[in-house]
């Protein structure tokens, strides 16, 4: 797997990128307006599940054998991250054409970052670019998560050291107001990928007190303020568990965690206040689920050719009725 967050971070020459604040000659004060299809390589054919050397293997009988959305969304490129909203007609995920790019060349390719497609009966629209950073300002977006009109990202961008996370708002259908989402969060509780829901947010993190790896935390928001981190014990393991997602009552969490040497989607089920021992859903290069409240399954599938990656494709698993 190659997550937005750590895809970015060791990029070096970033940073000396981000430097070019102001510079009109070099990033016009307008957003571009490039296709996916033209940045795409011209020497990788698209993926399929018939070519695919590691395909997803599925462990419940809840859920129909995943399948990869048809184009327009799944190219030749990585589709990667995604997020779907609860009545599951809008859909948003990273997109870089390239995965053998470096981020700080991904910076500059005009269409890395986050896309939006929505429903249209049984297919998808054309996914359109969300843009969360000013024109002619450089940033590398990713990692949406979504409740109600706000939206936490993850951001690489000038004036700012590393990956750090943002919040926007929903202004008269378009995302605006991005801002930091403080030194609380990045600095003292050490947020990686969110996963919002009311106040309470949910997130992955390397600090002291987990079990190993990456742990599992929630933090709550009360006002302006946040929480001490609490470690979600019974999820955690010594291993990595991350990209948390909680279902819409509350009651399911899903995350990715290591099995049999590559990326798995996991479930916890909450029985009361407890979270039961997390169940395998689906395996093999599979990771950072995401549900609409119908229940159906769509995660990250990266495709592997003797063990280099190629792209990668958003995939669902539709629950059985």
């Amino acid at each position: 797997m190659k997550p937005f967050c750590r895809s970015v971070a060791p990029a070096l020459g970033l940073a000396a990128l981000l430097l070019f604040t102001g510079c009109d000659w070099l990033f016009p004060p307008r957003y571009p307006t490039t296709t996916r299809a033209e940045r795409l390589p011209a020497d990788i054919a698209k993926c399929t599940p018939d070519d695919d050397q590691h395909p997803p293997i599925l462990e419940s009988a809840e859920f129909q054998e995943p399948v990869p959305l048809p184009a327009p969304v799944s190219t030749s490129g990585a589709e990667d991250s995604p997020f779907v909203l609860p009545d599951g007609n809008t859909l948003y995920f990273f997109f870089t054409p390239d995965v053998r790019v470096a981020p700080d060349r991904q910076l500059l390719d005009e269409v890395t970052g986050v896309w939006v497609t929505t429903r249209s009966g049984d297919s998808w629209t054309e996914p359109e670019r969300v843009w969360l950073q000013d024109p002619g300002k450089l940033s590398l977006d990713g990692a949406v998560a979504i409740d109600g009109a706000e939206m936490w990202f993850a951001s690489a961008r000038e004036g700012y050291t590393g990956v750090n996370m943002f919040i926007a708002d929903l202004v008269n259908g378009a995302w605006k107001n991005w801002r930091y989402c403080g030194d609380r969060l990045m600095l003292e509780i050490q947020i990686g990928e969110v996963h919002l829901r009311g106040d309470n947010l949910h997130f992955h993190s390397s600090r002291s007190g987990g079990l190993g790896g990456y742990d599992i935390w929630r933090t709550t928001r009360a006002g302006s303020t946040w929480s001490d981190p609490v470690n979600l014990t019974p999820v955690n393991s010594a291993d990595m568990d991350g990209f948390p997602f909680v279902s819409s009552d509350g009651n399911e969490l899903w995350f990715t965690r290591t099995y049999l040497g590559t990326p798995a989607v996991y479930r916890s089920v909450k029985v009361g206040d407890a979270w039961q021992a997390p169940e395998l859903i689906v395996h093999q290069f599979a990771g950072e689920p995401t549900l609409d409240d119908a229940g159906n399954l769509y995660f990250v599938h990266h495709f592997y050719r003797d063990d280099v990656m190629i792209e990668a494709d958003i995939y669902l698993a539709a629950r059985r009725p």
